[in-house]
């Protein structure tokens, strides 16, 4: 399996993967992440834009990773499938939140459409105000669409080298942020968590929340890579890094 060199709960249930898994302000990346983009000028006036994706959640879910700022993450409306192709449209997320002017790498959160197997890839076109991306999702024997989440973290590389996003389910308002991101063995990437202060509050939501980061410093290319999350709310969680 090929990689890169890289590094309380009251249920939401289904309704929201029917609804698009709309993710809740994500985190700023860890260390090591790649905030680089590019846009060429079309001819139907829009951009395009560097966007790269990652499966997670067992298939039942795919992260969309654009550039922009950390504070104001856009929002995934309900994914489409026709003709082969994923169809994702990003929209920014309401309210008066000032947006930090950093450039990052952030994930929007979508539920994989129906007609999509995971096992097999996809190609995905993402939209959003005045732009436009596309990138592909290889196949990944074991993952399938549907069935009920199980609410636990999962991880899937992107295509960019060391770069690969974690979700995992909790209070929509406490997501949990990155403090380091290191390679610890051959195939164990460590990611380390903030604390968050004793005396935080938290709304009771349980919703998906996503966060970029990258790795340096893996060697076997052909091993199966495995997270390490710690800290925060994780004890030493680990969670196999869906190839891509």
């Amino acid at each position: 399996m090929p990689i890169r060199s890289r590094s309380l709960v009251a249920g939401i249930g289904l309704a929201l993967l029917a609804a698009g898994l709309l993710t809740a302000c994500a985190s700023p990346a860890g260390s090591g992440g790649t905030p680089s983009s590019s846009a060429t000028a079309k001819d139907d006036d829009s951009t395009e834009q560097e966007v790269d994706a990652a499966w997670l959640d067992g298939g039942r879910m795919v992260g969309i990773v654009t550039q922009g700022s950390s504070t104001c993450v856009p929002i995934a409306e309900e994914a489409t499938y026709a003709n082969g192709v994923m169809t994702v449209t990003l929209v920014d997320a309401e309210g008066d939140t000032a947006c930090t002017r950093d450039l990052v790498p952030r994930v929007s959160l979508v539920g994989t459409p129906e007609g999509v197997d995971p096992a097999e890839g996809v190609e995905i076109e993402v939209t959003g105000d005045g732009w436009h991306g596309d990138t592909d999702l290889e196949g990944v024997p074991g993952l399938a669409v549907g069935g009920e989440t199980d609410y636990l973290p999962s991880a899937g590389w992107t295509d960019v080298d060391g770069q690969f996003v974690i979700l995992s389910w909790g209070s929509s308002s406490c997501a949990p942020a990155i403090e380091n991101t290191e390679a610890t063995s051959a195939t164990e990437v460590t990611v380390t968590f903030v604390t968050p202060p004793a005396d935080q509050v938290c709304t009771m939501d349980m919703a998906p929340r996503g966060v970029v980061t990258a790795v340096n410093g893996l060697e076997d290319e052909d091993a199966e890579i495995f997270a390490i999350l710690t800290g925060a709310e994780f004890d030493n969680v680990r969670i196999p890094i869906y190839p891509n």
